[in-house]
């Protein structure tokens, strides 16, 4: 049974959920979290799941600012059972809690930086700050060249090709060198098979290799050096450096009042620029459709013939029994 936990704050819009199998998940700021929430208003680590038997129990690890299931505030290390779908408050966030049969989501180290860095993208863009990335040449010929990588999941190319979307006319530079793309909120590069190959922060890349790109953190292609500014990943360095906000009692009300409901809907799958059509209907998704609608009425389903048979075949056994038994009194 996977245990999952989803950003239900008012405001969060789409921001994908994790799921963990794991006897311990941990919640808070800092980086060795299970669960990364980017606000000062949460401690480095502020809570924990566990899991006791086939249940699981939330404690407060002594956080400045309180864990609330619903809105009753818990007393620090004092362990408090958890229902499939109780909302959880830390800090200035509320999660949503579920157990569900289903596989725990895969590379969670990437999936939570992800949250985090989305989060933290939102929070940039209501204060009205840009958090695309962008990629500066900081050495070599192109010196001063900027690309911004404003569309997600579009691949762009860098190299000495006139028709590159970085060009880069170092001799050492293939035609395609690398490409670069953004996938939720982190940036990844792969080289393209490079004649001199490419090196980030210093080490040698393998071709074909995916690999994620941090910001602050140079490419070499030959003479030149490619930087890359992430605006979400600078601002999260320094969230989980900062020193934890105390909330006042009138945060703490007001953000007990904006309790999410129990019943509040799933958010819709996020459609990326340029798909024009609805995403197909998720696995997990059919698997609760097709566990919760009834059969329609009139028709045997093949549990219904697996009960019939079974039947029979008992009671065939049991006419069998009672002739033998007749038989041999004679």
């Amino acid at each position: 049974m996977a245990l999952t936990l989803a950003v239900c704050s008012e405001g969060s819009g789409e921001l994908p959920e994790i799921s963990f199998d794991l006897p311990r998940v941990s919640i808070g700021r800092a980086e060795s979290c299970d669960l990364r929430l980017p606000d000062l208003s949460i401690s480095q680590h502020h809570a924990s799941i566990r899991q006791r038997g086939r249940d699981y129990i939330i404690l407060d690890e002594g956080s400045t600012n309180g864990t609330f299931v619903g809105p009753v505030r818990l007393a620090p290390q004092a362990p408090r059972a958890l229902q499939s779908g109780d909302r959880v408050r830390v800090g200035r966030i509320w999660l949503q809690v579920r157990f569900e049969p289903f596989a725990p989501t895969s590379n969670q180290q990437l999936a939570t930086k992800d949250l985090a860095l989305q989060l933290v993208a939102q929070h940039l863009h209501e204060q009205g700050q840009t958090a695309i990335p962008e990629l500066t040449v900081t050495a070599g010929d192109n010196q001063g060249a900027k690309l911004v990588l404003t569309n997600l999941d579009h691949r762009y190319v860098l190299g000495r090709s006139a028709t590159a979307d970085l060009v880069i006319t170092d001799t050492n530079a293939s035609r395609r060198h690398v490409e670069v793309w953004r996938k939720g909120a982190q940036v990844f590069l792969r080289d393209l098979g490079s004649k001199n190959g490419s090196a980030l922060d210093g080490s040698l890349i393998f071709p074909d290799k995916e690999l994620v790109w941090l910001n602050g953190v140079q490419l070499g292609v030959g003479a030149t050096r490619v930087l890359l500014s992430d605006p979400a990943g600078e601002a999260l360095s320094e969230l989980v450096a900062g020193a934890d906000i105390h909330l006042t009692d009138e945060e703490q009300s007001s953000l007990a009042a904006a309790l999410p409901p129990a019943s509040a809907p799933q958010a819709a799958p996020r459609l990326e620029p340029g798909d024009a059509t609805a995403p197909a209907m998720s696995l997990r998704a059919r698997y609760r459709n097709a566990s919760s609608q009834p059969a329609a009425p009139g028709r045997l389903t093949s549990a219904d013939l697996g009960v019939a048979i079974l039947a029979l075949v008992v009671m065939g056994a049991s006419l069998l029994g009672l002739f033998w038994m007749l038989s041999g009194k004679r």
